[in-house]
């Protein structure tokens, strides 16, 4: 097992890791930038490291700079979190040069299953259920284009290869609409992420997103924990995420689970990882793998009793699961509500000191935060501050718990989504389980009227 880890996040998950590692025995090191200097998890570490200043490109995307914190302190491997450099193939192969262990996948699975195209073609070869789409990128030839939009049946969507976190999409009714939106997607894509690569899917009119959580080690072994129902979302980004998914049958989720498994022994995978699929009438059909640990990993930790961040150290140490399929057992129903800085209903940010901060407690409440009274929440990064989970032996109580805990959070001095929280705990379609993709927003427009 390392003696010391080095993690190379910030907030929630770099205290969730540090935790870890604390419980293994294992000595943390945490980078910062200056705008995290006064943070009490980086006074928990046992070494700390400023690597530059507030702007994340200069800091928590300086791979020079997290590579040279962890020779200066000698430690043995380093652990991602999620966002930053966690999905970034090239940082992972210089970890790994450097002569440190990379915390998650091989460069090679992260580049394979990063490139959207190149994953989709894998999940066919492994036998995963896929949207109806174009066979690899989309060429310039606009007759091949209209020849692929007419086969798959309109509406389309034109996604960027190499496109993540709801960016690189365009929904395409009409045929005439169709050239100027993969031209303006193309432009798009390069921009943003360096590849003007795109494809063509179907796109599914009320899905629901259900994602599949896997791990696997590196002696061939790979195992699911059930699957998580993050269909609450604006803009692509998910607001509330519970495990199970009400209402899709057991067969269902085990059939699906059985190829996420396979997958991953199929292309050598290993760590935690998540596939991500659109439900619609009793299908499955995947859309993207994140090769990382997701942040709402808690409601499957809670449902299965598997700690996913201590799992993914020691499967980086070399050590073999220590449970098999069989022994995987999912009790009860878990939620998170992600807690944001920010308007609870215009969503503008909102950085600032947290005058007040007032956890809820009782049975079944979990609450990951880096947050505290008099911590200054700065204005450079993601506006999420925390996540409030619960688990209940059944939907219902999980669902009281909830409201419970919501009613018992007190945090002053800055704005958060907590009451849009607390409206939705009541909300009677959200509270009869199985609302798709597209309801959040719905629910936010017709509150507005």
């Amino acid at each position: 097992m390392f003696k010391k880890i080095l993690i190379a996040n910030r907030g929630e998950i770099a205290l969730r890791v540090q935790r870890a590692c604390r419980e293994m025995g294992i000595k943390a090191v945490m980078v910062y930038s200056e705008a995290d200097r006064d943070a009490k998890y980086i006074r928990l570490a046992d070494e700390a490291v400023c690597i530059g200043p507030a702007p994340s490109a200069n800091s928590y995307l300086n791979m020079p700079a997290i590579i040279s914190a962890a020779e200066v302190t000698d430690a043995e491997a380093i652990h991602p979190g999620y966002g930053f450099l966690s999905e970034n193939a090239d940082f992972a192969e210089r970890v790994e040069r450097s002569g440190f262990t990379f915390i998650g996948p091989t460069p090679e699975s992260i580049r394979l299953m990063g490139d959207k195209v190149s994953a989709k073609q894998a999940m066919i070869r492994a036998g995963v259920p896929c949207v109806p789409g174009s066979e690899g990128a989309l060429p310039d030839d606009p007759v091949v284009i209209k020849r692929t939009a007419k086969a798959i049946g309109y509406p389309v969507i034109i996604k960027a290869a190499g496109g993540g976190g709801g960016r690189g999409m365009r929904v395409v009714h009409t045929e005439a609409a169709l050239l100027h939106a993969v031209q303006t997607t193309k432009a798009e894509a390069g921009a943003a992420f360096g590849n003007p690569e795109v494809y063509m899917e179907k796109f599914l009119q009320n899905p629901r997103h259900i994602e599949i959580q896997i791990l696997a080690d590196t002696h061939r072994n790979a195992v699911y924990l059930g699957e998580r129902d993050c269909s609450m979302q604006r803009r692509h980004q998910k607001v509330i995420e519970e495990a199970p998914a009400p209402g899709i049958p057991r067969r269902l989720i085990e059939k699906i689970g059985d190829r996420c498994a396979t997958a991953c022994r199929k292309i050598g995978y290993r760590g935690a990882g998540t596939f991500e699929f659109l439900y619609e009438n009793g299908e499955f059909y995947f859309i993207e793998m994140n090769t990382r640990v997701q942040v709402e990993h808690p409601v499957t930790e809670l449902i299965s009793g598997v700690d996913i961040v201590r799992t993914q150290i020691a499967v980086a140490a070399g050590e073999k699961l220590p449970f098999t399929q069989r022994q995987v057992q999912l009790r009860g129903h878990a939620i998170e509500c992600r807690i944001n800085a920010e308007d609870a209903y215009k969503f503008t940010p909102s950085p600032g000191r947290i005058t007040t901060w007032h956890a809820p407690g009782g049975p079944g409440v979990r609450v990951d935060s880096h947050a505290y009274t008099n911590y200054f929440v700065p204005s450079n990064y993601d506006s999420m501050i925390g996540k409030l989970i619960v688990h209940g032996d059944t939907r219902e109580q999980a669902l009281a718990r909830m409201r419970t805990a919501l009613a018992e959070t007190v945090i002053e001095g800055i704005k958060t989504n907590i009451p849009l929280h607390r409206e939705l705990m009541v909300d009677a379609n959200f509270v009869a389980g199985g609302t798709n993709i597209h309801y959040l927003e719905e629910w936010l427009s017709q509150r507005e009227r």
